[in-house]
């Protein structure tokens, strides 16, 4: 059993490059996997590891300054999610590429879950989902609405030609853990909307506190990890991954004509060269090969 843990803080780091060293040596001692984002910003990351390794990753970055209060959040996973640690340097620990975005300045009213289901139910709010559009593809909260990006950093140019059709009423926002919504919701401040609301935690937090039956979430929501996607109670859901583009993929995906296992999809067959196709058909039978003397590999295969 390993623990999952997600975790964001926009605090000004001092020295992004000394810390990524740190925090790599600190991370790999406690025998913990998965991404940690630094910039000047902050921190961004999702690790997982035994109940042990976790606290003392946690543990590590509670004592940087800034950090004594840092919270995150924790699922249980049977198997590893994520095949290796990265520790990275950023310019930004979520691009979004507009300076005025500052949550440590202002944010939105943070909601948890029973007051945003109350917010939903609102006819003079609008709703919306600031992640991706292949994120949004697998699930969302009903009657949101969906701006089609395809980057988070497209999302300012996408409120600069749309956001005059909601009017200066009430903007409710989500996204899967949280941290998007903090740059969101302080655009939007920015823009000068008067009232932002931001669903504290993310669908995640959502997902595993509101039992389904009072639930005003739809479909399932994509992970970054081995999971690739989980519905309510955060348990896996049925989403699996193009290993060529990195999309999420529903069961009927996988039966599209463009669909060769980590080769590609219906989403990226038309984006990619034969020599693309053809690096990638490499891969797959290094992978397969690897499985066979029971070896991992880092391109895992495409499930389906």
């Amino acid at each position: 059993m390993q623990i999952v843990a997600r975790f964001y803080r926009f605090n000004p780091v001092a020295a992004p490059e000394a810390l990524r060293a740190e925090a790599r040596a600190a991370f790999a001692a406690a025998g913990v996997r998965g991404t940690l984002l630094i910039a000047r910003e902050g921190l961004n990351g999702t690790l997982a590891g035994p109940r042990a390794g976790i606290d003392a990753a946690m543990g590590f970055l509670r004592a940087l300054p800034g950090c004594a209060d840092l919270d995150w959040e924790e699922s249980a996973v049977e198997a590893p999610p994520f095949a290796r640690l990265k520790v990275l340097v950023k310019p930004e620990i979520v691009t979004m590429g507009a300076p005025e975005a500052d949550p440590a300045a202002r944010v939105g009213q943070h909601l948890g879950p029973a007051a945003w289901n109350a917010l939903l139910a609102r006819p003079d709010v609008t709703v919306i989902d600031t992640r991706n559009a292949y994120e949004v593809a697998l699930g969302s909260f009903e009657g949101a609405v969906d701006p089609g990006t395809r980057r988070f950093r497209d999302f300012p140019a996408w409120w600069a030609e749309h956001g005059a059709r909601f009017g200066n009423g009430p903007v409710a926002m989500f996204c899967t853990g949280g941290i998007r919504c903090e740059k969101a919701t302080s655009y939007l401040l920015a823009q000068g909307v008067r009232e932002v609301y931001h669903l504290e935690g993310g669908i995640l937090s959502y997902l595993a506190e509101v039992p389904e039956a009072e639930s005003r979430w739809r479909g399932e929501c994509f992970v970054f990890d081995g999971r690739v996607s989980v519905g309510h109670g955060l348990r896996p859901g049925r989403a699996g991954l193009c290993h060529a583009c990195r999309r999420p993929l529903r069961p009927e995906d996988t039966r599209h004509p463009d669909h060769e296992p980590g080769v590609s999809c219906r989403h990226c067959a038309a984006e990619t060269s034969a020599a693309d196709k053809a690096r990638y058909r490499e891969r797959q039978r290094q992978t397969r090969l690897a499985a066979a003397r029971g070896a991992r590999h880092l391109g895992p295969l495409d499930a389906g």
